[in-house]
């Protein structure tokens, strides 16, 4: 292989990887996995499904859903100030066909064994989820750009991994199950929401519609508050000791609550929140998992 060869290769590995979020990763290989395994996904074969399940939403799933989006928001990206870094490259037009045959080659082997192990329960639960992935970006459906169906596709893009885990483990979807499901989609249309609040005036400026741009930058603020204390309520129904993680609910609302009366002019601001908000899941996501390491062991 020729320097020449191994540097484009390289820059073309560089570029599909950042077009997938490496950051974002685990916010979808984890929710199957705790899932899975709370739900007794593991007795017997069930190691296999949880391992093959967890690298497919740990990358592939995110291939499909980031790269996708980067192929078809191309032009809207080269104008986007925050792309570049840890929130997504700017993927070069010169990799949009193989970023998508790359998509396609990584998700069709894992789906097909996915497909295979379940049942019609979880087969359905998969195709929701793979449809809200694709739906979200592509031309036509452009389901980011329709307002609140934006932030509840995007929610669907975290917990539906989830309620496959529970689907495939052949889990039972008792009361407690369903509130802390209900509580994750109502963190999820929040962070959305919150997420959008800092491209108000550039989504508006090029016609990007969404859930900010509809409501505005302040009372998308507050509406995103009021999800995140509603899926706190919610977690309650989870029973002791689940009910603790209610609590998690108050550092986002702290986080993003100096933006309540945010002007849409000064909408970039937002950006400040969005940044501790990524650091911020970090920290949640150790406490959850020492939660349901309490769970499992009582």
């Amino acid at each position: 292989m020729t320097a020449a060869t191994q540097h484009r290769t390289s820059t073309a590995l560089r570029q599909i990887v950042g077009s997938s979020r490496p950051v974002s990763w685990i916010n979808t290989a984890y929710p199957f996995a705790a899932a899975f395994v709370m739900a007794g996904g593991i007795a017997g074969t069930g190691v296999t499904e949880l391992v093959l399940g967890a690298l497919y939403f740990l990358v592939p799933y995110n291939l499909l859903m980031y790269g996708l989006n980067d192929v078809w928001d191309y032009e809207s990206d080269l104008r986007n100030p925050r792309k570049g870094g840890i929130e997504g490259v700017v993927l070069s037009r010169r990799w949009h066909r193989v970023t998508v045959w790359a998509a396609v080659a990584t998700n069709v082997p894992f789906l097909v064994y996915l497909v295979a192990v379940g049942d019609p329960t979880s087969t359905a639960v998969l195709a929701v989820s793979v449809f809200a992935v694709v739906a979200y970006s592509a031309p036509r459906l452009r389901f980011k750009e329709r307002p609140v169906l934006d932030s509840a596709t995007s929610s669907t893009h975290f917990v539906s991994p989830a309620v496959f885990g529970i689907a495939l483990a052949d889990g039972a979807f008792t009361g407690p199950v369903l509130a802390a499901l209900i509580g994750f989609f109502c963190w999820g249309m929040a962070s959305q929401a919150f997420g959008a609040v800092q491209d108000v005036e550039a989504d508006r400026a090029v016609g990007i519609g969404s859930v900010a741009t509809w409501l505005g930058a302040a009372r998308t603020v507050r509406a995103a508050m009021a999800c995140y204390v509603v899926g706190g309520l919610v977690l309650i129904a989870t029973g002791w000791p689940g009910m603790l993680a209610a609590l998690l609910a108050v550092p986002y609302v702290v986080s993003i609550a100096p933006f309540r009366n945010l002007a849409d002019a000064d909408c970039e601001q937002a950006h400040a929140g969005w940044s501790r908000f990524l650091w911020l899941n970090i920290v949640t996501g150790f406490l959850v998992t020492q939660l349901l390491i309490w769970i499992a062991l009582r």
